[in-house]
């Protein structure tokens, strides 16, 4: 197990000392320090060599302190929340086939398999699609019966077609 330096101990460098000699020069503006003080606490501040000696400079004045002297921000890893998954709904499967309303679809393109599924409205829909086109829209039943073979479908009641 590795040993953390002593943050005391740490060696400053010539920006830590300026911020700390600034922040000292904000609080002698704002009359917390005399002036006999303020050159004390500036002299230590240009003479420190570790966070250690930086430190008690700021002890009795409110904040702002130098943010290098502040304790290193603490990791807390985010509280466990459980996560409930709601039970998958098994819907009864239809007593209705897919390969039955794909293969009728395909085979007798003007809505035949919608209708055995029990969807009225697009198998109607499909017959006056064929007929209003003079055959050209039988394109829109063999696509849906290809569809149907593929990804399967359900009928009227929303169950999931069988295989």
């Amino acid at each position: 197990m590795s040993q953390q330096p002593d943050p005391e101990g740490m060696r400053v460098g010539t920006a830590e000392r300026e911020e700390a000699a600034r922040l000292l020069a904000d609080h002698y503006s704002q009359g917390r320090i005399t002036p006999d003080e303020y050159e004390g606490r500036v002299l230590a501040a240009y003479e420190a060599v570790t966070f250690g000696e930086i430190r008690p400079l700021f002890q009795d004045l409110p904040a702002p302190h130098p943010a290098y002297l502040a304790p290193p921000p603490r990791f807390e890893p985010p509280p466990f929340v459980p996560v409930y998954q709601q039970p998958a709904v098994l819907l009864p499967y239809s007593p209705k086939s897919k390969v039955a309303a794909g293969v009728l679809q395909i085979v007798l393109p003007f809505g035949i398999g919608r209708f055995y599924t029990g969807h009225i409205g697009i198998a109607l829909a499909q017959l006056a699609v064929v007929v209003f086109t003079c055959g050209i829209g039988v394109v829109w039943p063999i696509v849906d019966g290809i569809v149907l073979l593929a990804n399967g479908g359900t009928d009227a009641q929303g169950h999931r077609l069988r295989d």
